[in-house]
């Protein structure tokens, strides 16, 4: 585990992704971009039949550079820091501070891996690896970022709890476009914010509440704290989470549920009253 503080200054726990982890990830990309490259080979010797030899060269050297740099910058830079490799072994590439990985992050961490990872057989990327406190290689250390383990504990600490004056507005909230790094970010900052000065507590939760009031609407009524406004958020959407939850229990116990089909109660119809064939008490007497 090791502690970093966010863009808004929140200090949290992230578990540095291991060399072996990151080995058997970066095994997974390149067999994903050696078949990339046979399929290639394959499509120029199919379509080009006639070619100089100094020009399919230089064909195979373009499509290596696009395959084995443009496949992890293309796929860092869309999912936030993971690529097929990443995803399978949970892995994630961000910023020295926890902020997601930008392009720029991405195209130095690729271009450096081209050099020091297949042009010199991934040596100096195993050697800074273990002598980096944050198992950061070559590229992480030019880019600024490093890999974390997404599948470590987290301590996330107890529920947020909905302020009562602001259930209401939080019932008609839409939470649909709330990003996961920002979800984490909040719920360790009402996890730590008894350990910040208030004026310290204030100015962070002003940062993050007007990051979530980005991807929130409606605005809050006026005068809201920032922390009450962070726990209403994170606990409405926690509370329509559990709902989702139950309610796709219930259909599956609904669904499992064997047929039983419902017998016709003869007894609740009514019938024709019998024609009497002589006087008796006490039978069936039509109305006046």
């Amino acid at each position: 585990m090791s502690d970093l503080v966010t863009g808004d200054a929140v200090v949290v726990d992230v578990q540095i992704a291991q060399l072996p982890i990151r080995v058997a990830a970066f095994l997974l990309d390149f067999l994903v971009q050696t078949v990339a490259m046979i399929a290639v080979y394959f499509l120029l010797s199919s379509t080009i039949t006639v070619v100089d030899s100094a020009l399919l060269t230089a064909l195979l050297i373009l499509f290596t550079v696009l395959v084995f740099v443009g496949y992890p910058v293309l796929t860092e830079t869309l999912t936030r820091g993971r690529t097929l490799g990443k995803l399978a072994f949970g892995l994630r590439v961000v910023g020295d501070d926890g902020s997601p990985e930008l392009f720029r992050q991405a195209l130095f961490r690729a271009l450096a891996g081209f050099v020091e990872v297949y042009t010199l057989s991934g040596g100096p990327a195993v050697i800074c690896s273990l002598v980096s406190p944050k198992g950061k290689r070559l590229g992480d250390v030019f880019a600024g970022t490093m890999v974390i383990s997404e599948r470590g504990p987290r301590n996330a600490g107890p529920p947020p709890q909905m302020p009562p004056q602001l259930a209401g507005w939080a019932a008609r909230l839409e939470l649909s476009q709330l990003p996961e790094d920002l979800i984490h970010t909040a719920r360790q900052y009402l996890a730590r914010q008894r350990d910040l000065s208030p004026a310290v507590q204030h100015e962070m939760g002003t940062r993050v509440a007007a990051r979530m009031a980005a991807f929130v609407s409606p605005p809050p009524p006026p005068g809201v704290p920032p922390h009450a406004y962070i726990s209403a958020v994170l606990a409405e959407r926690r509370e329509r989470h559990l709902q989702r939850l139950l309610r796709r229990a219930s259909a599956r116990t609904a669904a499992a549920a064997p047929y039983l089909p419902v017998q016709p109660s003869y007894a609740a119809v009514p019938g024709r009253p019998a024609r009497p064939h002589g006087p008796a008490g006490g039978g069936f007497a039509p109305p006046a």
